[in-house]
């Protein structure tokens, strides 16, 4: 194509949402020479970091989500949603772009709204399992809907959906063969079985919680963790480590090498994620979820039930996993039988050529 291709790439909020983003945003300038790519995120959210760490241009809208409890911010709401669906306006008007694509977080839906009031085709990619609300009423005027899940015809127009997985990190596809070099970057024992606990980019209290009170458990034990805690705890859990001199327990505020993580792991404990869950069916790892209950429509226990109704998952709940988590998982890790079933079966979900379908998908719609 002579001419130049205009993409904009709208969501964000977590990690869970910002890697797909940017695997989608890898796939389509690997397919086309002249293009331009921009992201549109949420103002003081992490892709305003990580997206130009990425090497992507990146804009801020000052939208904000709708807060669980009472509080004022709830009040600024209208106000803010207001401003940035002004503010996408311009943004597209300025940028003018082919197809916009949204992946969810709360910049998607102002500016995918704008998109398609103007006449530019827009494609979803829905993470979960279940839709949000704003992904459910865009679907109306978007052209194409990439799903990550069977039986999403209950949320979308079956016409416009595709299944075609989550994009992931594009280093998790050969694994196996980094084990020995992943123990030693991590300084982990080469004779000791290894349980990964992963919290999200931004932490979670039960997990830290659940490790800190078991930390004696955990240390006393023939096993060794390598422990995500995500920003908010990392500075605790490593002072933690120091103070109890530890040799069993390594704590990450961030992990940036995951392909080592996934490959120094025997087992993985996390919460349930999209983008989580569709990378450990790529590494093809036996996992115990914890999915948050923090997240709109529980999206997370349905995300992890899918699993577990397929035998590719166990799950604690987050009640649970003070009193559960760290016996399943000695439990799990001990047994050889489940953990390949396991194994086996979460790798028969995997979808490891996400990011390439979608980014064709985008292409094709463009006039």
């Amino acid at each position: 194509m002579s001419k130049q291709l205009k993409i904009i790439i709208s969501g964000g909020g977590t990690g869970g949402h910002i890697y797909p983003a940017v695997s989608i945003a890898n796939a389509l300038q690997q397919k086309v020479e002249n293009i331009e790519i921009l992201f549109v995120g949420a103002e003081g959210r992490m892709e305003m970091e990580k997206v130009p760490a990425a090497g992507y241009k990146i804009v801020g809208l000052p939208v904000v989500g709708l807060q669980r409890r009472l509080t004022l911010k709830n009040l600024l709401l209208p106000f803010k949603l207001y401003k940035s669906l002004k503010l996408a306006g311009k943004i597209i008007k300025n940028f003018n772009p082919d197809v916009v694509v949204g992946v969810g977080g709360y910049a998607s839906g102002p500016i995918l709204r704008k998109a398609s009031k103007m006449g530019i085709p827009t494609l979803i990619q829905e993470q979960n399992s279940y839709a949000g609300i704003t992904n459910k009423l865009l679907a109306k005027k978007a052209a194409k809907i990439c799903v990550a899940y069977e039986n999403m015809e209950q949320f979308f127009p079956k016409e416009k959906i595709m299944l075609t997985g989550n994009p992931v990190r594009q280093d998790l596809n050969n694994i196996k063969a980094l084990k020995g070099e992943a123990l030693n970057f991590f300084e982990l024992n080469t004779t000791k079985k290894t349980i990964l606990v992963l919290g999200g980019s931004l932490g979670a209290r039960t997990l830290n919680n659940t490790i800190t009170n078991d930390f004696e458990k955990i240390e006393q034990s023939e096993y060794q963790l390598l422990w995500q805690t995500g920003k908010n705890y990392g500075e605790t859990a490593k002072q933690l480590v120091i103070d109890k001199a530890s040799k069993s327990i390594k704590a990450y505020d961030f992990i940036y090498r995951m392909d080592y993580a996934y490959a120094a792991a025997d087992i993985v404990i996390s919460r349930a994620g999209a983008g989580t869950i569709s990378e450990l069916c790529v590494v093809g790892k036996p996992n115990i979820l914890v999915p948050s209950p923090n997240v709109a429509e529980d999206h997370q226990t349905k995300n992890a039930q899918a699993l577990v109704n397929k035998n590719a998952a166990l799950m604690v709940t987050d009640n649970d996993a003070s009193s559960k988590l760290i016996d399943t998982a000695f439990d799990l890790i001990n047994n050889d039988r489940k953990i390949e079933e396991l194994s086996n079966n979460i790798s028969k979900l995997a979808l490891p050529d996400a990011a390439n379908i979608i980014a064709d998908e985008v292409l094709k719609l463009i006039k």
